[in-house]
């Protein structure tokens, strides 16, 4: 609780103006430093939910969330930062009302909330959250509702992070591996997921064209991942060719790398000697040959 002058009327009033205050500061402040704009606004749920994609809810009850995950709304609400201060005189009404119940009393009603990965998108209670962060409370009580979706969010996620958010709930659409083996693809670069995907679906191709067999997206993925992904890794990590980054970066670059110089998708000695030429690598690592990848195709010619 903040400082009380023993009048809630009063305290609410500071309240509001301390609040407001805080918003004006960082708004300055994050134009002198560059900051993005978007870094520092309520985060809407309906964009969020549309780049990571749903796939379904359950309900919580009632639990303790943290303020600080909270960032975004379900209302395409304006008013507050994405601190809940104030950014304007329209909430002031209700914000001083709802702070002299919690000087009064110390408490209110619980909040209602969604709730995508670590994130939190208000549907009931933004005066109660403002004024919650205004007497410096770390956690509140809400109805939480959980939203399953494809893809993951952090409690940092801005509007920024959802167009890399959408290319990566598109890329687990075309390469639907299991939950399992999905850490395993990091990419930094939001349109690598999208060369990646044309990458493995290049590969399913002519898999399916070597064991004449039909497999679905998911069968292909799997294969890709256990008989080509995890080998090359390992190979580019044996031969001193990992050019740093991911995994999956250099897996993505260095197959890029093979194609261009030697017009081949195979993991052959003499593609690894060519890339160790282009590329230098550690002399003092064994030369050894290189473990088969396991494409059907290979392993046919």
């Amino acid at each position: 609780m903040r400082f009380s002058t023993g009048s809630a009327a009063a305290d609410s009033r500071d309240d509001f103006a301390r609040a407001r205050r805080q918003a004006q500061r960082a708004r300055v402040a994050g134009r002198l430093l560059g900051r993005p704009g978007e870094v520092d606004i309520l985060v809407p749920f309906d964009e969020v939910i549309a780049a990571l994609g749903r796939r379904g809810e359950r309900r919580l009850g009632l639990v303790a969330i943290a303020l600080d995950t909270i960032v975004g709304s379900v209302d395409r609400l304006r008013g507050f930062d994405r601190r809940f201060r104030p950014t304007s005189e329209l909430s002031r009404t209700r914000f001083e009302r709802i702070a002299q119940v919690v000087r009064t009393c110390g408490e209110v009603p619980p909040i209602d909330v969604y709730r995508v990965g670590e994130a939190h998108f208000v549907r009931d209670g933004h005066h109660r959250v403002a004024v919650a962060r205004a007497m410096g409370w770390s956690t509140v009580d809400a109805y939480v509702t959980e939203i399953l979706t494809e893809v993951g969010a952090s409690r940092d996620l801005t509007v920024a992070d959802l167009p890399f958010k959408s290319h990566e709930r598109l890329f687990w659409e075309r390469v639907p591996l299991n939950r399992a083996d999905r850490s395993a693809i990091v990419l930094s670069d939001p349109w690598d997921y999208g060369d990646l995907a044309e990458a493995v679906e290049a590969w399913g191709f002519r898999h399916l064209q070597a064991v004449a067999e039909f497999l679905d997206r998911r069968a292909t993925a799997q294969v890709w991942f256990a008989e080509e992904y995890q080998p090359t890794v390992r190979l580019l990590r044996e031969t001193g060719l990992h050019p740093g980054g991911s995994d999956a970066e250099a897996y993505l670059r260095l197959s890029a790398e093979r194609y261009r110089l030697l017009r081949s998708h195979e993991w052959r000695p003499d593609v690894i000697d060519r890339l160790r030429a282009e590329h230098g690598s550690d002399d003092r690592l064994a030369r050894t040959d290189p473990p088969r990848t396991g494409s059907a195709d290979e392993d046919r010619a």
